[in-house]
């Protein structure tokens, strides 16, 4: 591996700005509080930071609705404040990549303001706008992922305009060169202001069919799926366009001005985004490597992973990807997997051994390391906005960005001398930092041996993946070919026996035993083996 891919083994930690550490004393997470705590990530064996939107926003959706790419909102800090933590970052042996959301602005953008001005402005083509139909409806049947039709209304120009998320989230027209160009310009500020790449959020939403025709039904859609009538459509026209390919390339190329730089595709996707994930790494002209929504879901069995993982590798012709259980999009993977009644930190450390036998980059959010778990909101007390819309049969993301608990017995856990924006319950606090550092058996511990593991252990950073054929729940598989390694997890709180017949010793922080020729795995249990023995389930 050269030293421009470092990013194919990268391991990236999410941070998410508003609730990781607040030095302000204003409830918000800021700058100086993440680089104050920058040698605990350090500590964990990480290698990348991601930051989530840092950027001018009027924060209806959380900093992702970007009113100015090239600033710092004065909650988190000043450039200057960013610059440090980028120096301290490079300091410590990391990279940073920061998160740009290319397919729409807040609509308190310069930008959008000139446009809905008048259909005769400089930026008037900058933003998808429409007529409306003849009885004055919306022009397709287009929806917004937070709810509602994707168009509204703009009385100056006598026109519609687009928004797949709020409609203070306007899409911007990426048929238009000189928004690609505004876009990449943006992009180039950070770069040459020494970020190591980007996370490029909802990247198959940027181009809409320029006919604007309408979604066909999705006959497939369960009864859940009509919680948010979003997902009863096919989404063929409104994203993941063609045309996305040639942007990407168009950003692949800026990037590669860069040596050593790296970008990661945010694919808003759930089952079957494989084929997305492959088109858009595929070769040397396209994104650098790409996640999904696949693992970020309920589904917690061996044939889901092994489906997600082969399915890539099968159609990305030569793409790479980056797995990831959690994330500010999610309910925390500990309380989406674990059975009831079952120990969430049993399930945190088998998640972990289990990403990083994956191949391809890892993604970690923050707070897993701790084995956190999904915090319990009222209503009055979530400010998501698709949690407001949709509860009570979705509750929002709030849940999983409630902030980092650093230490036990301070307010708040630590996170801020003020109000927090979330709040810290005591389940969440009941898992700070200075407890888990004090307890050996941790989850916290189990993260740094495993992610030591990993960097150690040649078959784990190499290329190629078999697929042993094991029964649920056990999913097996062999990774190296010149010092072969075999895992093997058990998705049950059940115990379980695999038949070992070869040589084979255990290695690594496993949860497991060898015992006569059988690896004894306890509920949620996994086993690094050498070699490559035969395996069979009693």
């Amino acid at each position: 591996m050269s030293y421009d891919e470092w990013w194919r083994h990268a391991v990236i930690y999410q941070v998410y700005p508003r609730s990781f550490q607040d030095d302000a004393g204003d409830g918000i997470g800021d700058i100086a509080g993440i680089t104050r705590r920058l040698d605990h990530i350090a500590s964990l064996g990480v290698n990348v930071i991601w930051l989530s939107p840092i950027f001018a926003s009027p924060h209806k959706d959380m900093g992702y609705d970007i009113s100015d790419q090239r600033a710092i909102d004065p909650i988190f800090g000043t450039l200057e404040d960013f610059d440090h933590l980028l120096e301290r970052t490079h300091d410590l042996g990391l990279k940073l990549i920061v998160d740009q959301v290319p397919s729409h602005t807040s609509d308190l953008h310069d930008w959008f303001r000139e446009s809905r001005a008048s259909r005769d402005n400089a930026k008037a083509d900058w933003y998808v706008w429409a007529d409306a139909k003849p009885d004055g409806s919306p022009p397709n049947n287009w929806l917004s992922v937070f709810g509602g039709t994707a168009w509204t209304w703009e009385p100056r120009r006598r026109q519609y305009y687009l928004h797949s998320f709020l409609t203070s989230q306007p899409q911007m027209n990426f048929h238009n060169p000189d928004v690609v160009k505004a876009t990449l310009d943006a992009m180039r500020f950070w770069l040459d202001r020494g970020v190591d790449g980007f996370r490029l959020d909802s990247i198959n939403y940027p181009f809409h069919d320029a006919k604007l025709r309408d979604n066909p039904v999705n006959e497939g859609a369960a009864d859940a799926d009509w919680i948010n009538p979003y997902n009863v459509q096919k989404h063929i026209y409104d994203k993941t366009r063609p045309e996305t390919l040639g942007f990407l390339e168009q950003v692949r190329a800026l990037l590669d001005e860069y040596p050593g730089t790296m970008t990661v595709g945010e694919v808003g996707e759930g089952k079957g985004a494989a084929s997305i994930m492959g088109d858009y790494t595929r070769g040397s002209k396209r994104l650098n490597m790409a996640y999904s929504f696949e693992m970020l879901g309920p589904e917690f069995s061996a044939e889901h992973f092994h489906q997600c993982v082969a399915s890539f590798f099968d159609k990305s012709d030569g793409g790479w990807p980056c797995w990831a259980f959690s994330n500010h999009d999610v309910t925390r993977h500990v309380s989406r997997w674990t059975e009831e009644g079952c120990d969430t930190d049993d399930v945190a450390r088998l998640a972990i051994a289990l990403l990083l036998s994956f191949e391809g980059a890892k993604c970690l959010y923050q707070g897993e390391e701790l084995g956190q778990t999904e915090t319990e909101l009222s209503h009055d007390e979530i400010v998501d906005p698709p949690g407001l819309k949709f509860w009570p049969e979705y509750k929002g993301r709030d849940g999983c960005r409630t902030p980092m608990v650093w230490e036990a017995d301070a307010p708040h856990a630590g996170f801020t001398t003020g109000t927090p924006w979330l709040p810290v319950k005591p389940p969440q606090a009941a898992r700070a930092l200075d407890l888990m550092e004090a307890d050996p058996n941790s989850v916290l511990h189990h993260y740094r041996k495993t992610l030591a593991f990993y960097r150690d252990t040649p078959a784990l950073l190499g290329t190629g993946t078999e697929w042993l054929d094991l029964p649920e729940p056990i999913l097996a598989f062999r990774r190296g070919d010149a010092e072969p390694l075999t895992c093997l997890f058990n998705l049950s709180p059940a115990p379980a026996s695999v038949a070992v017949a070869g040589e084979a010793a255990l290695i690594g922080p496993s949860i497991a035993r060898l015992e006569r020729g059988d690896a004894i795995l306890p509920g949620y249990g996994y086993a690094w083996l050498t070699g490559a023995p035969q395996l069979s389930c009693r």
